[in-house]
């Protein structure tokens, strides 16, 4: 097998920067819950599995997002991070708008592909290309989690359009700008042994007010893909309801930290790949929802929710990792060069 190929800072003659299995543990139960709950959502004519949805869409993906902000917090426009974000969002953006488009070529004879308007779960790296190019711009405002609040807050008052994922880029922005404004104080606390107890009643009830609940709030609101008024309500009533999700995703996220291991576990390693469970994940939802008959029951409920943890992990595995690199970590070394500066004039 050939070694995997040398850091920037190994190629440096540097020892490569050790990265925090606090965070890689909250990735990978992160992908966890993205995976469980895609797989579950052809199963939500039971009970169980639609309040396990709903409870699972009000903060896995803002969680996911958050974490996303927080390692974005360097995030510049020198050359070296201007190279990752095309190679590491753009390209794969690219790859698997396409490969999701060809099975519908082959199912139904239709290949449609719009680079501007993202199929299925493609929407996250448009958004999060989006967000980081703005991640300057956040991080010399005084006030960026209000003005990131308010602009979700109208993005729910306007019709915006299908192109760029607006309505999600827009209306889960705050917690990417929460994830730039988390530091490392904020999450020592959040390691406190009471702050992890409290974490836990969180979730508890959160997932109590979900089985309660979940039938009397529209499942589009953890969607984050439509306006107020194409939910059917008017912009005071959904401006409320949005600043709720916001503030019961970001209560949930802090709780789901909380109770994240701070330890080196033995998933800690696949938390480094769960872009790879992300983007390929949805190619088994869409295979294995064609043979749910006889599932339509909490037994079944539980055990595709088993399945997704096994798919979740065996994705971030290294196997895996390599078969895919070229797709989800691109090698485009040979396509950049040196940036090309005006002359002086003379």
């Amino acid at each position: 097998m050939p070694p995997a190929p040398a850091t920037g800072a190994a190629r440096a003659g540097k020892a490569p920067k050790e990265r925090d299995p606090y965070l890689d543990n909250a990735k990978y139960l992160a992908i966890v819950l993205v995976v469980t709950g895609h797989l579950i959502e052809d199963l939500r004519d039971v009970p169980a599995a639609h309040a396990l949805y709903f409870f699972f869409y009000t903060f896995h993906m803002p969680l996911f997002i958050t974490l996303s902000g927080h390692l974005s917090r360097n995030w510049t426009f020198s050359p070296g991070k201007a190279r990752k974000l095309i190679s590491g969002l753009a390209v794969p953006y690219i790859i698997f708008e396409v490969a999701y488009a060809l099975p519908r070529l082959i199912m139904y004879g239709k290949l449609e592909i719009s680079l501007l308007d993202p199929y299925y779960l493609t929407w996250f790296l448009m958004s999060l290309f989006l967000w980081r190019l703005s991640t300057p711009v956040w991080q010399q405002l005084r006030w960026p989690l209000v003005i990131a609040v308010v602009l979700s807050l109208l993005a729910g008052t306007s019709k915006l359009p299908d192109e760029l994922s607006m309505n999600r880029t827009l209306g889960l922005l705050p917690f990417y700008v929460l994830g730039l404004m988390l530091r490392p104080e904020h999450l020592a606390f959040l390691k406190r042994p009471w702050v992890r107890v409290a974490g836990v009643v969180v979730l508890a009830a959160g997932l109590a007010a979900a089985f309660a609940f979940h039938t009397d709030i529209a499942t589009e609101w953890i969607r984050w893909r439509n306006s107020n008024v194409k939910i059917g309500v008017g912009d005071i009533t959904g401006s409320a309801i949005r600043l709720a999700m916001l503030t019961a995703g970001a209560v949930l996220v802090a709780a789901f930290l909380a109770v994240t291991p701070s330890r080196r576990t033995w998933f800690s390693g696949l938390g480094a790949a769960t872009m790879y469970a992300y983007l390929l994940h949805g190619f088994v939802v869409k295979v294995v929802e064609r043979f749910y008959g006889g599932l339509h029951t909490p037994w079944g409920v539980a055990l595709v929710s088993a399945f997704g943890v096994v798919v979740a992990t065996v994705l971030c595995t290294p196997p895996v990792r390599r078969a895919f690199r070229w797709a989800v970590e691109p090698d485009l070394s040979w396509a950049f060069t040196a940036i090309r500066r005006p002359r002086p004039a003379r």
